[in-house]
């Protein structure tokens, strides 16, 4: 079956960093795109970064962008989100989805699996 497990978030500083990790098995990781979406209570889902299939090639939202970067591991099956420069505002359950079909937004409609998230608290 298709699990995709994400873990490494916590409670953390502003200011500081964490690194998320998601583990995926049940189906061929390397023809999927990985992304990893964000919801805070009350708030929609939204879209954080995403990794192509292909080329590598990675994506991120404005709110993000150059503090985070996300990479994969395809021997391993596994994506990564290495997160600096936490901000109160990034507080918000992360979750990673696959999708075999390149993305060519950042709606949730676009990816295929999805894992239950992991919880990332940023203190001020």
């Amino acid at each position: 079956d298709v699990q995709l497990q994400a873990s490494g978030g916590g409670l953390v500083q502003a200011g500081g960093s964490l690194r998320l990790s998601c583990a995926a098995s049940g189906f061929t990781f390397d023809d999927y795109a990985i992304g990893w979406f964000r919801q805070a209570p009350g708030k929609e889902r939204e879209g954080v970064s995403c990794i192509s299939s292909s080329d590598g090639s990675t994506y991120y939202a404005d709110s993000v962008k150059g503090r985070f970067t996300i990479s994969r591991d395809n021997a391993k099956s596994t994506v990564y989100l290495q997160m600096n420069s936490l901000k109160p505002e990034d507080t918000a359950v992360y979750y990673c989805a696959a999708a075999v079909r390149p993305p060519s937004t950042w709606s949730t409609l676009e990816y295929d699996y999805w894992g239950q998230g992991t919880l990332v608290t940023v203190s001020s």
